[in-house]
C-alpha cells in the first residue's frame, strides 16, 4: 500500500510538472518574440523543447522527426503566428500574440497528448490549418519553390500522421502522394494570393489556400475511413462531408466578401 502511494505520489507531480513546464515554453516563446521584435529565439525555444525527438541512436533520428513532424510543424507555426500579430505593435496585437500563446498552450496539454484516432485526425488539421497560414503570411514574396516545397512537407507530415493510426504499410507512399497533392495547390495558390481578414488580428489573415487543402484533406481522410473499415465509399460516410466541403469552396471562390491581398493592409 505505500508502494502504491508513492507512485500514485510521484504520478501527480509529474504531471504537475509537465504542465507546468508545457505553460512555461508557450509564456516563453512569447516573452522572447515580444522582448526581441523577432522570431528566431522562439524558435530557437521550441526545437530546444525537441529535444527527445533525437535522444536516440543515430540511425533512428529521421523515424523521430518523421514521427513528430506534426508537433514540429504546429509549434514553428505558432512562434511565426505570434511574430507575425505583433507587427500591429500595439495593444490589438499583444492581445492576439497572447491568445495565440494560449492556444498554443492548449495543443501542448490538451492536443498533443491525445492518442485516439479521432485526436489524431484533428492533431493533423490543426498542423495543416496553422501550417499553410503561417507559410502564406511568410512567403508571398518568396521565390514558388519554397512555397511548393512548404506545402509537400504539410501535406506529407499531415496524411502520414493519419495514416499511421491505421498502421497502414503504404502509408510512406500514400503521405508522399498527398504531399505531392499539396505542393501542386500550394503553386496554384502562389500565383493567385488571396486572403480573408480576420476581426481583431489587422495583421493576420486566412489565406484560401489554407481553406482549399483543409477541406480536401478532410474529404480525403473520410474516403480512407470508409475504404478501411468497409472496403467501399460508403455514400453514408463521405456524402455529407464532401458537399459541405463543396458548398465551402464555392461560397469562398466566387465571393469576394473580406477578401484581401496576402502582404496587404
Amino acid at each position: 500500500m505505500e508502494f502504491l502511494r508513492v507512485v500514485k505520489k510521484r504520478t501527480v507531480l509529474s504531471e504537475s510538472l509537465y504542465i507546468l513546464l508545457n505553460i512555461a515554453l508557450a509564456g516563453a516563446v512569447l516573452a522572447a518574440v515580444w522582448a526581441t521584435g523577432s522570431p528566431w529565439l522562439g524558435l530557437v525555444l521550441v526545437l530546444l523543447s525537441k529535444w527527445r525527438v533525437l535522444a536516440v541512436r543515430p540511425r533512428y533520428w529521421f523515424t523521430h522527426i518523421e514521427a513528430n513532424m506534426v508537433d514540429i510543424i504546429v509549434s514553428v507555426s505558432a512562434v511565426l503566428l505570434i511574430y507575425l500579430a505583433g507587427q500591429a505593435e500595439n495593444l490589438q496585437g499583444l492581445v492576439m500574440q497572447t491568445v495565440i500563446a494560449v492556444l498554443y498552450a492548449v495543443w501542448l496539454l490538451i492536443i498533443k497528448p491525445r492518442a485516439s484516432r479521432h485526436f489524431i485526425a484533428i492533431q493533423a488539421g490543426v498542423a495543416i490549418f496553422v501550417g499553410t497560414i503561417a507559410l502564406s503570411s511568410l512567403s508571398y514574396e518568396w521565390p514558388s519553390s519554397f512555397v511548393v516545397l512548404g506545402m509537400w512537407l504539410i501535406g506529407y507530415a499531415a496524411a502520414r500522421h493519419v495514416l499511421a493510426s491505421y498502421s497502414d504499410e503504404s502509408l510512406r507512399f500514400l503521405g508522399l502522394v498527398w504531399g505531392f497533392i499539396g505542393a501542386e495547390i500550394g503553386w496554384i495558390t502562389y500565383h493567385w494570393t488571396i486572403a480573408y481578414n480576420l476581426p481583431y488580428a489587422a495583421d493576420l489573415k486566412l489565406p484560401q489556400v489554407t481553406l482549399i487543402f483543409l477541406g480536401l484533406s478532410f474529404v480525403a481522410e473520410r474516403i480512407y475511413y470508409s475504404y478501411h473499415h468497409y472496403g467501399a465509399m460508403r455514400r453514408n460516410v463521405i456524402l455529407l462531408p464532401l458537399l459541405l466541403v463543396a458548398g465551402i469552396l464555392v461560397v469562398m471562390l466566387f465571393t469576394p466578401f473580406n477578401q484581401a491581398a496576402i502582404g496587404a493592409a
